[in-house]
């Protein structure tokens, strides 16, 4: 399965009061890994930038003065993205965005009504808030907040830019949906059982084998003395000493 996990920076938070996207950070999952395939990209507004939006990710107009327009860079957005299933906190928001900027460029060029304009054409999409909001009622469920939860590192962040967010909404998402898959990489081969839906992945036989130690005279006089402790002290209930016990 491949996913996008993507974040966007804004000149201001309405695209129906002509605001535009000034970045674009994406970050590639096959399978729940990370791949390293990003997508990153600056982009000319053309208009004013608010001055509350440059407190938030810090990006200027003259910072932007020789970056690309959105249609320069549409395609090669879409042909990353197409087919993939979009990870993104408050999805709402930055599809609205890019659905905005996508009708402009449509319109500018005159396709007809049938054309795709809209994201959700090329990919499916998933809003990591409102699973945050299902697995934490009642809670903060903002990036930073995710963080703290699932004690992701996120020290960089003093500033928001879409292609750090993007990384660190990667490992929130993983974090809350049970981490990456795959404990062990496949043998050289590639042999690999499967079960249904998962895949059982064999070591490669060409490893050296574990070493097994067995535990001394000493250590399993400290173990019995340990259990013997713990049953005086559960009234005799201790579950591990009678099984060490033999039937």
């Amino acid at each position: 399965m491949r996913q996008i996990v993507l974040d966007t920076e804004t000149t201001g938070l309405e695209p129906s009061e002509g605001h535009r996207i000034i970045e674009i950070g994406c970050v590639e999952l096959v399978n729940r890994r990370l791949t390293g395939n990003i997508y990153h990209q600056y982009v000319q507004p053309d208009r004013e930038i608010e001055e509350g939006a440059i407190d938030v990710h810090g990006i200027t107009n003259e910072s932007l003065a020789d970056k690309p327009r959105f249609h320069e860079i549409a395609q090669d957005f879409l042909d990353y993205a197409k087919g993939a299933e979009l990870v993104i906190h408050n999805a709402p928001f930055d599809i609205g965005f890019i659905n905005h900027e996508l009708a402009l460029i449509a319109v500018a060029e005159k396709k007809a009504s049938t054309a795709a304009t809209r994201i959700e054409d090329y990919c499916t999409v998933v809003d990591t808030l409102q699973l945050a909001r299902k697995l934490h009622p009642g809670q903060k469920n903002d990036l930073d907040s995710l963080c703290k939860r699932y004690t992701i590192d996120n020290s960089q962040r003093t500033l928001h830019g879409a292609l750090l967010d993007a990384e660190i909404l990667a490992d929130v998402y993983l974090a809350m949906t049970g981490g990456q898959t795959g404990l062990f990489e496949e043998g050289h081969d590639g042999s690999q059982q499967r079960l249904g839906d998962s895949a059982v992945r064999r070591l490669d036989r060409s490893r050296p084998r574990l070493v097994v130690i067995q535990a001394n005279e000493q250590e399993l006089a400290a173990h019995r003395a340990w259990l013997d402790a713990l049953d005086r002290q559960s009234e005799g209930r201790c579950v591990w000493k009678q099984l060490d016990e033999p039937s």
